[in-house]
């Protein structure tokens, strides 16, 4: 086994939060996992994965509800999660994709104020015992293997 990461949701939800969006902190692309950068909305790997590999697409502009999105942010959100969905297909051949959109904090977002798409690359029997015993998931990359994998499957 190379590498079991833990990554509790739990205590990210209810943990402290810093000061703004998590999604706009400075850094490097590659330090904020950032794996593509459009116009209007970027892709990124998430920072605390359900799976291997899991990404988001993301405006820039913080817009909390679908609905108020602009038309080429809507245009470019869409291209992209399908252009995210052909990058982890090459990448990691999952056999099935959870592609989703948690409106508002009771619908499970966790940073409510900044709409995001998640894509989670999925295979048969990945919810195994380790998730439903122990709330943990077990992601054999880390987060700059998947980035740099994910990278070089981008293009």
């Amino acid at each position: 086994m190379e590498t079991m990461m833990a990554p509790w949701r739990y205590q990210y939800i209810t943990g402290p939060k810093g000061d703004g969006c998590p999604f706009c902190a400075a850094g490097s692309d590659r330090e904020r996992l950032v794996l593509f950068r459009g116009t209007n909305c970027y892709v990124m790997l998430n920072a605390y994965p359900y799976a291997t590999g899991h990404l988001m697409v993301l405006p820039f502009r913080h817009v909390s509800d679908i609905c108020d999105l602009r038309e080429g942010e809507r245009t470019e959100l869409m291209e992209l999660v399908c252009r995210a969905r052909g990058c982890l297909c090459r990448a990691f051949h999952p056999q099935g994709m959870n592609v989703g959109i948690n409106l508002g904090a009771s619908a499970g977002a966790g940073v409510a104020g900044h709409l995001h798409c998640h894509l989670v690359p999925r295979w048969a029997g990945d919810s195994n015992f380790m998730q439903v015993l122990s709330g943990t998931s077990v992601v054999p990359l880390k987060l700059a293997e998947s980035w740099e994998l994910l990278k070089k499957y981008w293009e």
